[in-house]
């Protein structure tokens, strides 16, 4: 299980291959990461906005990317669905 993402309270992810071994910790990061960013977003909801970001990417064939693109995404979606900007903005 993801224990960040757990923590968060969403349980882990929606799909089994977030629990590989490799995935856990980059993705953990990205919702640190973005929490870090916007505070005044409720970390459940950005590892609910993390969660769906890694399942719309994550049947590609090249995951070297797969944390960056996620979080982009989700900065992106997070951005446009409280209309502000990052804390170091």
């Amino acid at each position: 299980m993801t224990p960040g993402l757990i923590d968060a309270g969403i349980g882990p992810l929606h799909t089994d291959n977030v629990t590989d071994a490799a995935n856990e910790p980059s993705i953990n990061q990205v919702v640190d990461r973005l929490a870090a960013r916007f505070p005044h977003v409720p970390r459940v909801h950005i590892a609910g906005i993390v969660g769906e970001e890694f399942e719309a990417l994550d049947a590609g064939r090249i995951r070297t990317f797969i944390p960056t693109l996620v979080e982009r995404g989700a900065r992106v979606r997070i951005q446009r669905e409280f209309g502000m900007s990052t804390a170091g903005d």
